[in-house]
């Protein structure tokens, strides 16, 4: 990403280097972070409170371990440090949805629907709608050019 797409609103990544790769410390960072910005308070979104499940994994919050893992099988994800870098951006992207940076659309998934929120085509915010609440369903960086040219056609045929 260039410094000139950067919106001053993007806080900081959180690097494992910064923790002198002390996993634990640095899980109990993020971890932190997520705790404040989604259980101590709640973001708001189209006037709705951003909510997530309450299911404790772990002794950790399911909706924690979506942020910062990756893989189909829950019982084999595994930590993306790219995803636990940049666990304080999913607050702040919910936040400033409205920054022309941040692509959004609604797409249905079965019966539910789903609202994309896609920063600088280089992280994924999904948020479920709910009849009084949005619920986050996870987070993730578009590492692929397959992934990016789907989303990039998913949002042009929402504009249309």
């Amino acid at each position: 990403m260039s410094d000139t797409n950067t919106p001053g609103w993007l806080p900081d990544l959180i690097k494992l280097e910064d923790f002198s790769g002390d996993w634990q410390r640095y899980e109990d960072e993020i971890y932190a972070k997520f705790y404040t910005d989604f259980v101590e308070s709640k973001p708001f979104f189209c006037g709705k409170p951003v909510n997530i499940t309450k299911q404790i994994v772990k002794g950790k919050e399911r909706a924690f371990w979506h942020l910062i893992q990756e893989g189909k099988i829950e019982e084999h994800r595994t930590p993306d440090l790219r995803r636990c870098e940049r666990i304080k951006w999913v607050r702040a992207i919910i936040e400033n949805q409205d920054d022309s940076r941040v692509k959004k659309w609604e797409k249905q998934i079965g019966r539910h629907t789903r609202c994309l929120l896609w920063f600088n085509d280089d992280f994924l915010v999904v948020l479920e709608k709910r009849k009084s609440y949005w619920i986050l369903w996870t987070a993730y960086c578009t590492n692929w050019e397959h992934t990016k040219t789907r989303l990039r056609k998913e949002y042009e045929n929402s504009q249309k």
